[in-house]
């Protein structure tokens, strides 16, 4: 540790310059956060002297980390409300307007300053004046910095440039910040710091509120589209005892006082299908899910999604649903169902959406033939020629689905519908009653991604009982994501579950398509990251 900083315990504290936190017994009170920071190699001078800054504050009897400043008005609201007035007007409303926010920039001008407040809705120019603060008030405000969190009260007057300013007539320092802000100009430049101090990157990067912002909106107008037609929002467990809903390896974890094994869900289905056994006709979850896989653009293992049943209707009803859920969601949040995602204009106008059957998709698309996708031996030796892993277990449908995620799902810019998957590889699906080897199920793509997953719902006991059984051979096989048998869903089933269709949509995907963002960590607020070191 750096010797200007006073020992801990009982010593006197040793010689300690300015920079350090002058004599003050202040700065013992900083020396194990400056050790921490020391020890992360995190210390330099720009951090000493705001801890000076801040000891100097503390001598001055000033409390660093105030409390009970009663904030009365919004930036946002008094731009709106006041951004065209004149001079005259102000003077008129010359009322008393108290704002808390962080100091974003200061320019000072000896006995005058300038400076940028910023809080939730936006940022408005203050000006401070010793004439009017007093020496002492104007004392304190000289040795406030960027990033430190104030409240103030004051008028209205317009600058010569005809800024709105802010007269302060009095301020009252709420945080001091120890760390500074990133540099105006630059800001957070690493995406991996910008990911991992999300809250840095909030304050300084407006690309990156937006998106949070309008994340809100999203879900906010799916959640109301949901309601409008009828749907009841529930909630399911996310500690299951069995994990189901989806062909996903779980994350383990134990309740002691039970000492029973339980699972993150992977998906709500299972619970919300019981509850159609129940006797509710529409219900849907705006859920947090959890599946133990790999991390990438379009991946991370916490994510949150709106799964929806409702009886009565069949796969193809949520085609035109999903059509108008959409529609709705991209004209309340981005103004048209005409979109830009990544430099290509996306048409999520209903009526415009192409639906394809799987199969029909290898061959038009992907432009393999049945002699390629029905021959087992030469598919997977296709597969491994691409990098891709295909085992001597796999089944024929799982094979076909590799095959379409490498040559035909990149492809499908414009939306489409993808129906009537392989049964072996649809566990809870229907099957067609015409064809029994396909299922009564569509998946969306976007953007060369998928968005969501539906279908008509199985609700024969039998059959999905031998469903169950298939699965467990594969797990046993060695798959750490065929679905678990579950004897209370057939129980529920043995009830009578009405016929259904169900869907599920990856919100973070859509908040993604509806924001123009490449990543999905730049649309999940803390996503999951290495640890640091």
């Amino acid at each position: 540790m750096d010797p200007s900083f006073p020992s801990r315990g009982g010593d006197s504290p040793r010689p300690s310059p300015a920079r350090a936190g002058g004599a003050s017994g202040h700065a013992a009170y900083f020396l194990p956060a400056l050790e921490s920071l020391e020890a992360r190699g995190e210390l330099n001078n720009v951090i000493r002297n705001r801890v000076a800054r801040t000891c100097e504050i503390l001598d001055a009897g000033v409390n660093v980390f105030a409390n009970g400043f009663v904030k009365e008005h919004d930036a946002a609201d008094i731009l709106a409300r006041y951004g065209d007035a004149g001079g005259e007007e102000l003077l008129d409303k010359a009322g008393e307007f108290r704002l808390a926010g962080r100091i974003v920039s200061l320019r000072s001008f000896g006995k005058v300053a300038f400076f940028h407040l910023m809080d939730a809705t936006g940022r408005i120019q203050c000006y401070a004046a010793r004439e009017i603060l007093g020496e002492d008030a104007y004392a304190l405000f000289k040795k406030l910095e960027p990033g430190d969190l104030v409240g103030l009260c004051g008028s209205l007057f317009r600058t010569r440039t005809g800024e709105l300013t802010l007269r302060c007539a009095s301020l009252t320092l709420l945080t001091k910040s120890i760390r500074p802000m990133p540099e105006k100009y630059h800001g957070l430049k690493d995406v991996e710091i910008r990911y991992r101090q999300r809250y840095v990157d909030l304050l300084v990067t407006p690309r990156s509120r937006e998106i949070f912002l309008k994340r809100i909106r999203i879900v906010r107008e799916f959640r109301a589209f949901m309601e409008q037609e009828g749907f009841l929002e529930v909630e399911t467990p996310m500690l299951q005892p069995i994990p189901g809903g989806a062909t996903a390896r779980p994350f383990v974890t134990h309740h002691n006082a039970l000492d029973l094994r339980l699972y993150l869900r992977i998906a709500p289905e299972l619970y919300l299908k019981r509850l159609l056994v129940g006797g509710f006709e529409k219900v849907f979850e705006i859920n947090r899910s959890f599946r133990n896989e790999g991390i990438s653009t379009q991946h991370n293992p916490e994510f949150t999604m709106c799964e929806f049943y409702w009886a009565y209707a069949t796969f193809e009803d949520l085609m035109l649903f999903t059509e108008r859920l959409f529609a709705h969601i991209a004209g309340a949040v981005c103004g048209a169902t005409r979109i830009e995602y990544q430099g290509q204009i996306i048409d999520l106008t209903p009526g415009t959406w192409t639906r394809m059957s799987f199969f029909e998709s290898l061959e038009r698309i992907g432009g393999h033939s049945p002699g390629l996708y029905a021959d087992e031996g030469a598919l997977r030796r296709y597969i491994r020629q691409k990098g891709e892993k295909a085992t001597a277990g796999e089944k024929l449908g799982k094979l076909q689905a590799k095959l379409f995620d490498l040559d035909v799902e990149p492809r499908l810019i414009q939306p489409h519908f993808i129906y009537h998957y392989p049964t072996d590889i649809s566990p809870l699906s229907r099957r067609n009653e015409q064809n029994p080897q396909i299922t009564d199920r569509f998946e969306l793509f976007v953007a060369g991604r998928e968005l969501a997953n539906a279908f008509s719902e199985l609700n024969d006991p039998v059959d999905q009982r031998r469903r169950f059984e298939a699965q467990v051979e594969e797990k046993e096989a060695g798959d750490d994501e065929a679905h678990h048998m579950d004897e209370d869903y057939l129980r529920a089933l043995e009830y009578g579950m009405p016929p259904a269709a169900g869907q599920g949509v990856g919100i973070d995907r859509l908040v993604m398509l509806l924001t123009d963002a490449p990543s999905i960590r730049e649309v999940i607020l803390f996503p999951l990251l290495k640890p640091e070191g």
